[in-house]
């Protein structure tokens, strides 16, 4: 079945009798690579049965860097939709995931949606990154959109804002220390739970050659065999990190006129700190 033709993007949308400016989709040049199962996993949970059925609401879970965020978007454009990324902090507010109002020219007030709630109206896929380190608040905003009433309100705009049918959204969560817990009643909203493990060696592999085509195979064996090494003790280096440290080394040899391969030990000193040269050979 070939994938839906988006909708054409327009600047607003009225909501009982409110004009929204809508943020624009997010279109980057990202692929997942391996792990086909969490693909699979993802797209299970975004569909629906049955016209009175509903999709379920992911969140996907893993140490920083394993490509959680990839994996969400690279599922989302499979299906053919517009995809939509609101980056969670400490500091986000309600008014930031819903709508937030702005002072134009002529102090005129125009009300300007989050690009969740732009996904909604849209019938786009939201990526709502780290939401661990968003306060209870700002997820209670979210409770009603998270179950069978699939909506937001917006208090400053006194509007109720429902999801389109085409609607999904999916949570990143990064498995660390530096996060808030979630409230048992959005644990409860947030299912299921996919687990982005670190990836085989020949997967890795994979994705370091996807990422950079222009470096030699011998240097992308040789980043793979440090990050398995490295995830054998549980070090918490991922293959973010091994992309960094091969990009470093080859700017450094290019710089000193020697093989990208000699100049490994010292990108990985600098990228990840003396302690890793343990696992470089």
């Amino acid at each position: 079945m070939p994938a839906p033709r988006p909708l054409p993007r327009p600047k607003t949308h009225v909501v009982e009798g409110v004009e929204l400016h809508l943020a624009h989709p997010d279109d980057l040049p990202i692929s997942w690579v391996g792990q086909e199962d969490l693909v699979l996993q993802l797209l299970a949970a975004w569909s629906v049965l049955d016209p009175r059925d509903l999709p379920l609401n992911p969140r996907l879970i893993g140490k920083p860097g394993v490509g959680k965020t990839t994996l969400a978007y690279a599922t989302a454009r499979q299906l053919g939709r517009e995809v939509y990324l609101f980056q969670a902090t400490m500091d986000t507010r309600p008014e930031d995931l819903i709508v937030t109002p702005v002072v134009g020219q002529g102090r005129e007030i125009r009300y300007v949606a989050s690009s969740l709630v732009t996904a909604m109206i849209r019938g786009g896929v939201v990526i709502l990154d780290e939401g661990n380190r968003m306060s209870e608040k700002s997820w209670a905003s979210l409770a009603p959109l998270l179950d069978a009433r699939r909506y937001v309100e917006s208090i400053v705009a006194g509007i109720k804002i429902p999801a389109h049918p085409d609607f999904r959204f999916c949570a990143t969560m990064n498995d660390d220390s530096s996060t808030f817990e979630l409230p048992e009643y959005i644990h409860s909203r947030l299912q299921p739970q996919i687990v982005v493990e670190f990836p085989e060696r020949e997967e890795e592999l994979l994705i370091l050659r996807e990422t950079l085509p222009f470096l030699k195979e011998s240097l992308l064996e040789y980043v793979a065999d440090f990050l398995q090494r490295a995830h054998r003790a549980d070090e918490s280096y991922t293959v973010r990190d091994g992309i960094n440290v091969a990009r470093y080394a080859s700017r450094i040899a290019k710089a000193q006129g020697r093989e990208a391969q000699a100049a490994m030990h010292q990108a990985i000193r600098m990228v990840l700190g003396e302690e890793a040269l343990v696992y470089a050979t």
